[in-house]
């Protein structure tokens, strides 16, 4: 009961993330399963048995709602699919004290990407409710997207979600939408990889897939509303930290870093970590100050002491 309660928290704790920035649900996951002592490969496959399900769901939902453009869906998704079943079969070809420096590495590497990411300047904002992207563009994003989502325990939101909105061509309800719908056949094609390389291990522990789907499921109204409280931009920031330094500890202790050169790194690590959370208040601070002053701009012509003046 302890280690489903444990399991639980993981996945609220990665949904939070996931559902206030749309993407990141499994390198959350896998980093704080790894963090808790689940092996790499399997961190990899509990997290991808229980996207089957998250997935499907938010696919629905966004069909729904009309933000899918399931051009995209079938361009980014099938290569996506491929890409995450070679990626499982190699995770779950390494033996675990392999894996681990080669998951942590990966994860480290999209902490970096995610916390630049929301920290730098915002893309641009397009309104097309359908991409101009062809097959030869998203092909081998989805391929590579796949790939790495599979053998890192994470990544497919990171890579394919912010490469498409930084493009600035299309809506980003589209891209989200169609991002999530293509993750389902991601999700499903890693848990096959994942089933063929380890087995029956790789579904023995249910507990941690009902954890992480029990925790997702209660975290979703929690983080609908977080959403609307704290901005994308300092959220994403600190998470790619967290995302960074766990990882690195994970780094040190697989290649035996430790004394003044690993107190270093994480000074170092610490401190850029810390000039990008202060970069991203202040861009906080100024959208929100943009906002107020664009309402006060609207609101103040219309003010009866203002209309009996200009007479």
């Amino acid at each position: 009961m302890f280690n489903l309660l444990i399991f639980t928290l993981v996945g609220v704790g990665a949904q939070l993330v996931d559902g206030a920035l749309g993407m990141a649900f499994g390198v959350t996951a896998t980093t704080l399963l790894i963090f808790s002592g689940v092996g790499a490969a399997h961190a990899s496959a509990a997290v991808h048995l229980a996207e089957v399900g998250t997935t499907l769901v938010s696919g629905i939902s966004h069909w729904k709602f009309r933000n899918i453009d399931w051009k995209v869906v079938a361009k980014l998704g099938v290569p996506g699919a491929i890409g995450a079943f070679l990626g499982a079969t190699v995770l779950s070809s390494l033996s675990t004290e392999a894996a681990a420096p080669v998951t942590a590495g990966i994860l480290l590497a999209i902490g970096v990407y995610v916390a630049l990411r929301f920290s730098v300047r915002p893309p641009a904002v397009a309104h097309a409710r359908t991409s101009p992207h062809t097959a030869k563009f998203l092909s081998p994003l989805g391929f590579f997207g796949g790939f790495v989502d599979a053998s890192g325990g994470g990544g497919w939101g990171p890579i394919t979600t912010s490469t498409l909105l930084s493009r600035g061509k299309t809506a980003p309800r589209t891209v989200i939408g169609s991002v999530s719908a293509s993750e389902f056949m991601v999700a499903v094609a890693a848990s096959v990889g994942f089933v063929i390389g380890l087995g029956r291990e790789s579904v023995g522990n249910l507990l941690v897939v009902a954890g992480l789907a029990l925790g997702g499921a209660l975290a979703a109204p929690l983080a609908a509303w977080l959403v609307s409280r704290v901005p994308a931009t300092l959220l994403g920031t600190a998470v790619g930290g967290i995302i960074v330094i766990t990882n690195a500890q994970k780094l040190f202790k697989s290649f035996d870093v430790t004394g003044t050169v690993a107190m270093l790194v994480y000074l170092l690590i610490v401190a850029g970590w810390i000039a990008l959370l202060s970069v991203s208040w202040r861009r906080s601070r100024l959208t929100r100050a943009e906002s107020a002053g664009s309402l006060e701009r609207i609101t103040v012509p219309t003010s009866p002491a203002l209309r009996e003046e200009r007479v």
